[in-house]
């Protein structure tokens, strides 16, 4: 259950722990008057990494952005552009020496059975 801080028109400050739903107006526990709910910030911590939009590209970690190393923004999307164009060759490459493998064999099979 969360907890929530009140304020009464006497000027009483105090805690209470209740469920969500709560009625936001209730008697004073010190004088009884009316006391209202405060809005106060919550006690978060963002501790460690994943926090930073920085931290969750991938091979970000040991590297140098192209903005530190003085290379200029054209050059890091080139290089980027060329690594997507060498993956894209190499996995076009490996379909073509599985399918020319697979046929090879079809045919060392069907000759094999003339």
């Amino acid at each position: 259950m969360p907890r929530y801080d009140y304020r009464c028109k006497a000027g009483h400050r105090y805690e209470k722990q209740e469920p969500f739903g709560s009625p936001v107006e209730h008697p004073c526990e010190k004088c009884g008057k009316i006391a209202q709910r405060q809005l106060s910030t919550p006690t978060v911590i963002f501790k460690g990494g994943g926090w930073y939009k920085t931290d969750s590209r991938d091979g970000s970690r040991g590297k140098t952005s192209a903005s530190e190393s003085g290379a200029s923004d054209s050059d890091a999307t080139s290089g980027a552009k060329s690594e997507e164009k060498a993956k894209a060759k190499e996995a076009s490459d490996t379909i073509d020496r599985k399918a020319s493998k697979s046929s090879k064999t079809k045919q060392a099979g069907s000759a094999a059975a003339d």
